[in-house]
């Protein structure tokens, strides 16, 4: 199994390496070997029956475009470093630019944040907040023998009793509503443009 996952995008400079270290059949053929296991140039060249030279401009171009790696190094007997070359632990996945999805699932996030923020911002002050006035009870005909403090206490009470949680609770809703309305706006585009 591949320890990296890379995704490149045509165009990549990454993409534009590999594109180049590929373009040969011989890097292929090296490619192919390696699977094997690691081999030194010295047994690529013999397996391929292709000029050191050659062997060598492949390998560098395979490992610049991260391919492929120097696995090991090993000492002849005359004490010569011997480096071993492997295929890397990856897999690669080449496609076409698009939307970059994490971005976009960053920013969607993003957005799922500041709703949150401002709903536990709207819950937490709301104590603090004067009720509009349009939460006033509409005055009332005072007639002989009404107590005046009972008449008064209704609008205190009418007062500690805001609903604003309810307001949260809207804002919340509103918010969320307005990112799954643009969320299926950039999945119609997507697929419109995947349709073209």
């Amino acid at each position: 199994m591949a320890e990296n996952v890379l995704v490149l995008e045509l165009g990549d400079e990454r993409a534009q390496k590999i594109a180049k270290a590929m373009a040969s059949r011989t890097a292929g053929d090296i490619l192919t070997l390696l699977e094997e296991g690691e081999k030194s140039l010295t047994e690529i060249t013999e397996r391929l029956a292709i000029p050191i030279t050659t062997t060598k401009y492949h390998v560098e171009n395979l490992i610049d475009a991260g391919l492929v790696s120097i696995a090991s190094t090993k000492y002849s007997v005359k004490g010569r470093e011997i480096k071993m070359y492997s295929l890397t632990n990856q897999l690669l996945i080449v496609a076409p630019r698009q939307a970059d999805l994490r971005s976009l699932l960053l920013r969607y996030a993003s957005l799922f944040a500041i709703v949150i923020v401002g709903t536990l911002a709207m819950a937490l002050f709301s104590p603090f907040l004067p009720v509009p006035a349009a939460n006033a009870p509409a005055p009332m005909a005072i007639g002989a023998g009404t107590n005046l403090m009972a008449v008064q206490a209704v609008p205190e009470a009418i007062r500690g009793t805001t609903s604003f949680p309810d307001g949260a609770f809207a804002f919340f809703s509103g918010g969320v509503f307005v990112i799954a309305a643009l969320l299926c706006y950039e999945v119609y585009l997507l697929k419109k443009g995947q349709a073209r």
